[in-house]
């Protein structure tokens, strides 16, 4: 306590601190206006540039020249059970060679639509098991059922590699406090704030354009949040469970499976939710690659720009994304109750009568679609698509409404978009780096300072300066209108419970959408450019906002809100005065997560025509320069450290300053 009083009493008051930013300001316009004078400090020098994209670039090459036995070897052992899911689920067993070749088929449609609809009826009722069946049943008839079950086979890949590997990091960071603060959070905060795009160059070069590529790079990005669940459901174990564990005599490795673990399990659940939502998005992406399903339907469709083929694609993304995320919420919802324990018993399916339906509907549907090809595969006679409704809407609206959307397009760009653009272009790299410092300085001190200032640095000193300001700018203006909108909003379903249930399910929907699905109707609209990436970042970016301000007022003590009201203070005072700065903090975490979800947005609209380091990143996959892509990524992800050190050194600030 006196360490810290000593401390904080070091600090500059607040006048000088206003002082101190008058004259950091001052400075910067004075770089700004001697630019002539002083090149050097608005514009890094071309001829100090540090080549570390070259030298990445040849540790990549030494890599793959030097160790391709390790990665065909990877590339081997992954490919078995990858093989075997693609092969069950959306192609076929063949055996044996040539005319003697016997294929055994995938599973029936009809026996995953009923699978599904067990499931969802089992974890949730008959309500679930109707919304999940429905959607693997509106997939089939919309004529995605291949691409959905090759989207869906490497998913199934994916996600229980991510969660074993997760679930082994999260326990070494909880034992080992030096090995969370000092290697897993801050590879953690790297690997989720390095854009997708870049996770794809070194799987392209190290394991070629495959399904394994596209799996290890979304078994690599999805891990995270499984990491995380399990640190904090670890350390929200009441003590009295583990003390009561040692009393009885457990081992530490029977306290930690049999004790530990199974009391953090609502909160582990909660990271299995979140690591099926990323890896279906990020297997989307990965179509890129090799992975094929949906995400190249769509990718295909958004190049052609056949805008109904594109819809019907991103509409059964959708509905796949829906499906796993209800479903697995409610296996969650359900873990947390307790209401999944089964009576012991010899009999296999009497403990599990729902898993053994579902196997036996499988398998009697699939030995049925050997004789009936109905059942073998979705006949195309029951099939409809409604691309053609997609394309007669888009045309009826860009015929009749072409004139306004143009006019407001040109009027954004020419009064908003490039204004902005040019004022952070222009902005001196070494002022930026000097203001970032002085505010991590303000906010936490040199440590904070110096990693804010290096980061920024290192987007200058790598050449990638332009283009780390025209991404701040973008990102910056999407995630602004985004808390314009979501921030209100969040007020409004705070303070009013009847709307606070209209607005749930919009974002829940938002939430669960795969971020290509932005993209589409957008692009049909407004055309490429940045007009596109900034609305469809925006539409990606407010749920936080929203839910963060809905929960941190609502989360203010009743005791508090009492108290104001006992004082004498209106409803509109007991908001303003007690409610809203208490939940200020709150509030700007939620600001936090939406500028890191604008930033990982701007990136995808790389596709859409922006001119940015997702541009960057979307050149160098394509020509698989890994030094370029690899560099391009890490100064995204540097962008994203720095908002999110800033943001939390700011609401922790505030939080100590309330008390």
């Amino acid at each position: 306590m006196t360490v810290t009083a000593s401390a904080s009493e070091a600090r500059p008051p607040v006048q000088l601190w206003l002082a101190i930013w008058a004259l950091a300001l001052a400075a910067v316009l004075v770089l700004f206006l001697l630019q002539d004078s002083l090149p050097w400090a608005v514009n890094y020098p071309a001829s100090a540039i540090v080549p570390v994209a070259e030298w990445v670039s040849a540790l990549m090459r030494w890599i793959k020249s030097n160790l391709s036995w390790l990665t065909r070897s990877i590339t081997a052992v992954l490919g078995v059970p990858l093989d075997f899911a693609l092969n069950l689920l959306a192609k076929s067993f063949k055996i044996g060679h040539g005319a003697n070749a016997y294929v055994l088929p995938r599973l029936s449609w009809i026996g995953v639509c009923a699978a599904a609809f067990i499931a969802g009826h089992a974890a949730g009722g008959r309500k679930l098991g109707l919304l999940v069946g429905g959607c693997f049943l509106y997939i089939a008839l919309f004529g995605q059922w291949t691409s959905a079950m090759l989207t869906l086979a490497l998913i199934s890949i994916a996600v229980p590699f991510c969660i074993v590997t997760g679930l082994f990091a999260g326990i070494w960071a909880w034992r080992k406090p030096w090995a969370e603060r000092l290697i897993v959070s801050p590879a953690l905060d790297l690997m989720q704030t390095i854009p997708t795009f870049a996770y794809l160059i070194p799987m392209l070069l190290l394991f070629g354009n495959s399904p394994v590529s596209a799996m290890i790079a979304t078994a690599i990005f999805a891990t995270p949040p499984m990491v995380r669940a399990t640190m904090l459901g670890l350390s929200r174990v009441p003590s009295e469970i583990d003390d009561f564990s040692e009393m009885a005599g457990c081992t530490a490795r029977q306290k930690l499976w049999r004790v530990l673990l199974p009391s953090a399990r609502p909160t582990l659940m909660v990271g299995v939710n979140q690591v099926i939502m990323l890896a279906l998005n990020m297997v989307i992406i990965a179509s890129m690659i090799g992975a094929g399903g949906l995400g190249y339907d769509v990718l295909l469709a958004l190049r052609a720009l056949k805008v109904g083929e594109a819809m019907e694609a991103g509409l059964a993304i959708v509905a796949l994304a829906i499906a796993l995320d209800r479903l697995s919420q409610a296996i969650a919802h359900k873990q947390a109750k307790g209401n999944v324990h089964q009576e012991a018993s010899p009999s296999f399916w009497r403990r599990y009568p729902n898993l053994t339906l579902a196997i036996g509907i499988l398998a009697v549907t699939t030995l049925i679609g050997l004789f009936v090809p109905a059942f073998a595969a979705v006949p195309k006679a029951i099939t409809f698509t409604t691309a053609p409704l997609w394309k007669a809407a888009v045309n009826w609206v860009t015929i009749n409404f072409f004139d306004t959307i143009e006019a407001f397009r040109v009027a954004l760009i020419l009064n908003v978009l490039n204004p902005v653009r040019a004022f952070c272009e222009g902005f001196p790299w070494l002022g930026a780096v000097f203001l970032l410092g002085l505010a991590g300085y303000q906010l936490s001190g040199l440590r904070l300072a110096a990693l804010v200032a290096g980061l920024t640095a290192f987007c200058a000193v790598t050449g990638l300066w332009e283009k780390t300001m025209a991404t701040v700018y973008l990102c910056g203006i999407s995630a602004f209108i985004a808390c314009l909108i979501g921030i209100p909003i969040g007020l409004m379903a705070a303070r009013s419970d009847r709307f606070e249930k209209i607005v749930t399910p919009v974002i829940d929907t938002l939430q669960v959408l795969p971020s290509f699905c932005f993209i589409i109707p957008v692009v049909m609209l407004f055309r490429v450019g940045d007009v596109t990436a900034m609305i469809a970042t925006i539409a990606f970016a407010v749920v936080p906002a929203i839910r963060y301000t809905n929960h941190g007022i609502r989360q203010v003590s009743p005791a508090l809100i009492e108290a104001a009201k006992v004082s004498g203070c209106t409803p509109r005072q007991t908001f303003f005065r007690v409610q809203l700065p208490l939940a200020l903090p709150e509030i700007m975490l939620g600001v936090n997560q939406t500028i890191l979800m604008a930033l990982a947005m701007i990136i995808i609209c790389a596709m859409v025509g922006t001119r940015d380091l997702g541009q960057e990143v979307f050149i160098a996959l394509s020509k698989a320069d890994s030094g370029r892509g690899i560099v391009a990524g890490l100064a995204i992800a540097f962008i994203g450290i720095v908002a999110d050190r800033l943001f939390n050194a700011w609401t922790a600030k505030a939080r100590a300053r309330l008390g």
